[in-house]
């Protein structure tokens, strides 16, 4: 097997592929920060940090409330995954959930889960889902005048007047609000 030959695709590829359509389809990276951002809030608060031989314990008397913030965060990050059309309420969660874990948990997670709360809330309100590309129909027959379709002319761009008024402009308009009849965008009432 040479170095030209390309390798026949295996189940790695083929995962890595299917896991990229799945991501392709859902607000991913939002609910991967919002689930980062629930753990530190819901962490910092238990955790002992050793300094030498000194043990400084950050428990606050929030600790459950810090606990059910990151739990929270957490849950909002998995929903955002597998229920999509839940996205904004999600994210409008999330960004409530990340500015009241800044009295209640040391600063929000010392600021770290804070912000990736943050920006994960804002990236799921802000996400929209994609439009799948349409076909586009094949036109039958041949061409018109100068590389046009068929029925229509070359120059479809200035207005032409219709079949059978001899050229005299009638306007069509019917909602009162035409510069061709006085109305200059206004509406009378009466």
């Amino acid at each position: 097997m040479s170095a030209e030959t390309p390798a026949a695709p295996g189940q790695f590829t083929r995962r890595r592929q299917q896991f990229r359509a799945w991501r392709g389809t859902r607000p991913f990276w939002a609910g991967l920060f919002v689930m980062l951002g629930g753990l530190p809030i819901a962490y910092f608060p238990y955790a002992n940090l050793q300094i030498g031989h000194l043990t400084l314990a950050m428990a606050t008397t929030a600790g459950a409330g810090s606990l059910i913030i990151g739990v929270l965060l957490v849950v909002l990050g998995v929903s955002l995954w597998f229920q999509k059309h839940v996205r904004v309420f999600a994210g409008v969660a999330a960004i409530l959930l990340a500015l009241v874990s800044i009295p209640v948990s040391n600063l929000g997670g010392f600021l770290v889960g804070f912000l990736l709360a943050l920006l994960g809330g804002a990236m799921a309100v802000a996400w929209a889902p994609g439009v799948p590309p349409a076909s586009q129909p094949v036109q039958e027959g041949g061409l018109g005048k100068g590389d046009a379709p068929q029925g229509t002319g070359p120059d479809t761009t200035a207005f032409q007047p219709a079949e059978g008024t001899a050229g005299a402009y009638e306007p069509n308009d019917l909602s009162g609000t035409s510069p061709a009849n006085g109305a200059n965008g206004r509406h009378s009432a009466g």
